[in-house]
């Protein structure tokens, strides 16, 4: 069952629990999956997927109208023994980890030119992180993204996005048996840039894979994770920190697909909004299958509301189809400040101004401290307080 709720004027909080002999994840989808945008209709915002997107704000992502040029560059770093490779279309290990499952991700998908390609090998235990910086330059881009462990490897990724861009993009992450992959992605873009992208984790037997995706900049945002394992023994943990300011649209749209037993994921996300029209999104789905006997999953969505004129949409679902399980449950709550925390606060001689930045860092620092990587935690936290000056000022 949900959390016991508190909902402010402007905030949504839906969910669904579903037992089916049959899977709806994929009815709720205009089309099925496809590698080819022809297969998918130009979306008019009634459809399920994109009901909660300003459609108008996608400089053309959506129609086809949107022409790619050389807005965006590119820059891997990694450590002695990873290999990084520019590839063209026709390789074979592009699309391995997933198929688009909208318009924008088939879209980039026919559109790019060059995927990038950045391979650890097998029984490779990484000391540094592998950072990819991508940076907008003002112009329309088509990505295409893989990351591969091999078995028994271990690494972290930093993805980094900057800049000012239009960018739609697909990113896989295909993981070998016995691998451990952390992928810190940070969406830090310009006042004005769109992204909008679908990242694929392919988990192997006995794999673990950990997605934590932080989201500031960007006039638009829209991201799209998607879990699916290709043995037993899988666990993946997604995480997410977004803070959305005056006029942003921020967009977070998770699928985990329990398709084989015994696997585990656990998804936890969480966000703060403050100005007028800020607009987050948060929708979770879960699917254990009929033959993912053994499951283990949890979901939960928290926002934090600073300020009236924002608005919250937060929908979790899971559907299970098998009733051999270990748990399954998920949880959402959206509120304003705890009174009763300020004024525990202020009651020690803490300024209300004060208190309220506390209260903001203590609601994001489980996540914080996921991430591992110290100079990424501390640039957050000074983004955090930043967009706290606008706020409590």
């Amino acid at each position: 069952m949900a959390e016991a709720q508190n909902i402010p004027v402007g905030s949504t909080t839906t969910g669904s629990i579903a037992v089916a002999a049959e899977s709806t994840v994929a009815t709720r989808m205009s089309a099925p999956p496809s590698f080819d945008v022809a297969d998918f209709p130009v979306p008019h915002g009634r459809e399920e997927e994109w009901r909660f997107t300003p459609l108008e704000r996608l400089r053309g992502l959506h129609d086809g109208t949107a022409t790619a040029g050389e807005g965006v560059k590119v820059a891997v770093e990694a450590p002695e023994g990873v290999t990084v490779e520019t590839v063209g279309r026709d390789d074979a290990r592009l699309g391995r980890a997933g198929t688009p499952v909208d318009r924008v991700a088939a879209q980039a998908y026919s559109a790019f030119e060059r995927a990038s390609i950045v391979t650890v090998p097998k029984e490779t235990v990484l000391t540094e992180p592998i950072r990819i910086r991508v940076h907008g330059e003002g112009g329309t881009a088509y990505g295409h993204q893989v990351v591969e462990l091999g078995a028994f490897a271990e690494a972290v990724v930093v993805i980094d996005h900057t800049g000012d861009a239009v960018l739609a993009a697909n990113v896989e992450y295909v993981l070998g048996d016995g691998a451990k992959l952390t992928v810190v992605s940070v969406q830090d873009w310009d006042d004005k840039a769109v992204h909008v992208a679908q990242h694929d984790a392919l988990v192997g037997r006995d794999a673990s894979f950990k997605s934590i995706v932080v989201t500031f900049g960007g006039d638009v945002v829209r991201l799209h994770p998607r879990v699916a394992y290709a043995g037993p023994g899988g666990e993946a943990e997604l995480f997410g920190l977004y803070f959305t300011d005056q006029g942003q649209h921020q967009e977070h749209r998770l699928l985990v697909d329990h398709n084989v037993p015994h696997c585990k994921s656990n998804v936890v996300y969480k966000g703060a909004l403050q100005g007028e029209q800020a607009h987050a999104v948060w929708i979770g789905d879960v699917l254990i299958e009929a033959k993912a006997e053994g499951t283990d999953t949890y979901e939960m969505n928290r926002n934090l509301v600073l300020t009236d004129g924002a608005r919250v949409d937060s929908v979790p679902n899971l559907e299970i189809e098998t009733g051999e399980i270990v748990g399954a449950g998920h949880a959402s709550a959206t509120g304003r400040f705890d009174d009763e925390q300020l004024f525990y606060l202020m009651a020690r001689g803490i300024p209300e101004k004060d208190a309220r930045r506390l209260v903001v860092r203590g609601f994001f620092a489980e996540l914080v401290q996921q991430i591992g990587l110290p100079d990424i935690e501390e640039r957050l936290i000074g983004k955090i307080e930043e967009e706290l000056e606008a706020s409590v000022a």
